[in-house]
């Protein structure tokens, strides 16, 4: 356990952090599984209009530093590059 008055607020700032962070990364999850979903039953028009707020939420997750940019841009073009195959 932290001693220090710093090491202290040190862990508190991981954990709000570590909360941040989650939050963002299960939000682009639920986000790619449910395009994922659409594609699977074909409901590519539906799919095609979530790939917005998709791409908004991996550049979000990029800028703040929850995941690297070549991440991000990987699981765009993949989710992207799945759309338009299925289309």
């Amino acid at each position: 356990m932290a001693i220090t008055k710093s090491a202290k607020k040190a862990l508190r700032q991981s954990l709000r952090r570590k909360t941040k962070n989650l939050i963002i990364k299960n939000k682009v999850k639920n986000l790619l599984k449910e395009v994922k979903k659409l594609v699977s039953q074909k409901k590519t028009e539906e799919a095609k209009k979530i790939l917005s707020k998709v791409y908004k939420a991996l550049d979000k997750a990029a800028k703040t530093g929850v995941i690297k940019k070549n991440t991000a841009d990987r699981k765009k073009s993949r989710i992207a590059k799945l759309v338009v195959k299925s289309h």
